[in-house]
């Protein structure tokens, strides 16, 4: 019994530094699966602004066809 009374603060030492252990291994968890959460992410918003810039271009591909055929029809009356 006096060596329970003598090594409780030891004791509840190991205890806290278990207890902080634990709680580390959990944040570090947790800031794994942000982090894969945000590499997701980030690859969907570059799918989303490939395809959005590929649109784009078939718009102006378009425009610049028309242009191009009024430009024709202009440029054979003169």
């Amino acid at each position: 019994m006096d060596f329970m009374i003598e090594f409780w603060p030891i004791a509840l030492g190991f205890v806290a530094f278990g207890v902080w252990l634990v709680r580390l291994e959990a944040r570090a968890m947790d800031n794994t699966k942000e982090i894969k959460r945000l590499w997701n992410q980030r690859r969907e918003d570059l799918e989303a602004s490939k395809e959005s810039r590929e649109n784009l271009n078939k718009v102006l591909a378009e425009i610049r066809a028309d242009i191009k055929t009024l430009i024709s029809k202009v440029g054979g009356r003169l």
